[in-house]
């Protein structure tokens, strides 16, 4: 009897070891809870931060819960070591110390740390910080070497985050990263030697999203040989030379972006044989020649590519037909380059089209009207364009959707200077048909479209007479149709435009006469050949013209 209840007991006081031991292996370590509250408490919370931010996750944290519950922290499931910490968008403000808290989790697979703030103490517009004129590097984080010590990472993301200075080589030891992002709005705030850099792509070789711009330099080959990228982003650096020509593989790339750097040389035959693409932006560089006809070896290709954005560039020759079989296409733009011709009749058979800018080209001829069966085309709708848009107290955006990797920005000469729209209203509309070859007379159905705010038309071949029907353009704004050959006297019936804010006609007859006449309560400026004229809004006078750099009162 005495012998079975020792037994029972030593089960009892096993069974118990075993059920705490079990119960306290589904907590984190304590070490690792400590360090992500030394973490937290190194910074404050900015609620100004940018509105698309959540509220902050670590607020939750505490040392009474187990980490592995906490906002943002995940553990593995067996050792209850800490693996993942996404602190993307926390409203994080504050220091950025190298010997940090967070290195002590050398478990760590996934750290995310982008769009924080962990430099700015002072005026904050965006994502930039403004700095009083006495401020210098001590107010950034640099990037501690220590990050190179979390063996285990496989993605790395600390963008637009305030670091600054150089980007340390030891990021380079991270070998089994997939993702690596290191990105900043402030084109001085990062920067990373070519050798550094060389020495990154060869030791990472698993990577298959890359995103930086803080490069200076020729455009290294050895990018081009990760065979596992999936997302090429080096946007906004001050990479120089062609892109490689005798590149292969990269069988898995999806989205290839190199715009605004200082490329030059023409589009590589290889990036049309992708099978993968779905995203190719080439645009502001010195990039020339002649836009292939998305052939490779007489196959038609890049069948999934949905955007293709090749402005601001030197390509020459005409928009090739074949463009048209990218059915997947949904956004085109081959704006401010030097193509001429005629835009393809097909284009209109590209019913999932959205947006196309063709702007600032020697294109000529007529636009043509198989157009109008895009019906997602929202940048064409001409049926919107005769309707005043009212106020529903909502404001929508157009192709707001697609903003994540397109600026929907748009730089209209309206009211007499250059205006960018970085997000266009739908109630905003604006025919922007400037700096083209269009010939023809200005058609009187385009006062039909009472709800344009802006009409420019300006630098053409049109000709003819301004037609009085633009009377009915009751919203609009601004008219600019200068450099055309359009003549005759400026029709009175534009009197009654009351919201018209600036003409430019270049070549007028009768403006004081005309003036006189109208009740254009906001007119501030009208621009005559070699001469801007400045007219008061009560008394409808001319008060100043400049001519050249000559003024004088009238």
């Amino acid at each position: 009897m005495g012998s079975s209840k020792l037994v029972f007991s030593m089960l009892y006081s096993f069974l118990c070891q075993l059920a705490f031991s079990s119960s306290s292996s589904h907590f984190c370590p304590k070490d690792q809870s400590l360090a992500l509250l030394q973490f937290k408490h190194m910074f404050t919370i900015n609620p100004n931060a940018s509105d698309y931010c959540y509220n902050s996750r670590t607020l939750s944290w505490n040392k009474s819960t187990d980490c592995c519950t906490w906002n943002e922290v995940h553990c593995e499931e067996t050792t209850r070591q800490v693996i993942e910490l996404d602190l993307y968008c926390n409203r994080l403000q504050g220091k950025f110390h190298s010997n940090s808290s967070l290195f002590h989790l050398s478990n760590l697979k996934l750290l995310v740390l982008s769009f924080n703030n962990f430099s700015c103490t002072h005026v904050r517009i965006g994502h930039l910080c403004l700095y009083p004129v006495h401020a210098g590097p001590s107010h950034g984080s640099l990037i501690s070497p220590k990050f190179g010590e979390l063996s285990s990472l496989t993605h790395l993301d600390l963008s637009v985050s305030g670091f600054t200075g150089p980007i340390p080589a030891e990021i380079s030891h991270l070998s089994k990263l997939y993702i690596l992002r290191i990105w900043t709005p402030d084109p001085y705030g990062l920067r990373l030697k070519p050798y550094n850099f060389e020495l990154l792509l060869k030791n990472l070789t698993q990577l298959r999203e890359l995103e930086f711009n803080s490069l200076r330099g020729v455009l290294a080959e050895r990018v081009f040989h990760l065979s596992n990228l999936e997302y090429l982003h080096l946007p906004y650096n001050s990479l120089t030379g062609p892109i490689p020509s005798n590149v292969s593989g990269l069988q898995n790339l999806q989205s290839l972006y190199l715009s605004s750097n200082y490329l030059n040389g023409t589009i590589p035959s290889w990036i049309f044989s992708l099978p993968s693409l779905m995203h190719l932006d080439l645009s502001n560089n010195s990039s020339s020649g002649k836009i292939q006809e998305f052939k490779f070896n007489n196959t038609l290709v890049l069948q999934d590519l949905q955007v293709l954005i090749l402005s601001q560039n030197n390509f020459i020759g005409q928009i090739a037909s074949t463009v048209c079989n990218l059915k997947t296409l949904f956004l085109l733009d081959l704006g401010s380059n030097h193509l001429n011709g005629t835009i393809p009749q097909c284009l209109g058979e590209m019913s999932g089209l959205q947006i196309i800018k063709l702007h600032g080209n020697k294109l000529q001829g007529k636009v043509p009207p198989s157009l109008i069966n895009c019906k997602y085309l929202e940048l064409k709708n001409f049926q919107a364009m005769k309707i005043i848009g009212e106020n529903s107290g909502t404001r929508e955006y157009i192709a707001v959707d697609y903003s994540g990797y397109y600026a929907n920005s748009l730089i209209v000469t309206t009211k007499g200077w250059d205006r960018e729209f970085f997000y266009v209203l739908k109630t905003k509309i604006i025919i922007n048909f400037s700096r083209n070859r269009f010939e023809g007379y200005l058609p009187s159905i385009t006062g039909d479209l009472v709800g344009l705010r802006t009409l420019n038309l300006s630098h053409n071949g049109l000709e003819g007479i301004i037609a009085a029907s633009l009377q009915h353009l009751s919203v609009l704004e601004s008219l600019d149709l200068s450099s055309n050959k359009i003549g005759g006297e400026i029709p009175q019936q534009l009197v009654s435009l009351t919201s018209l804010a600036v003409l430019n006609f270049l070549t007028i007859i009768l403006l004081d006469a005309f003036l006189k006449k109208s009740n254009l309560i906001c007119l501030r400026t009208v621009h005559t050949k070699g001469m801007m004229v400045y007219v008061d809004c009560h008394s409808q006078k001319i008060v100043v013209a400049i001519m050249g750099y000559r003024k004088r009162q009238l």
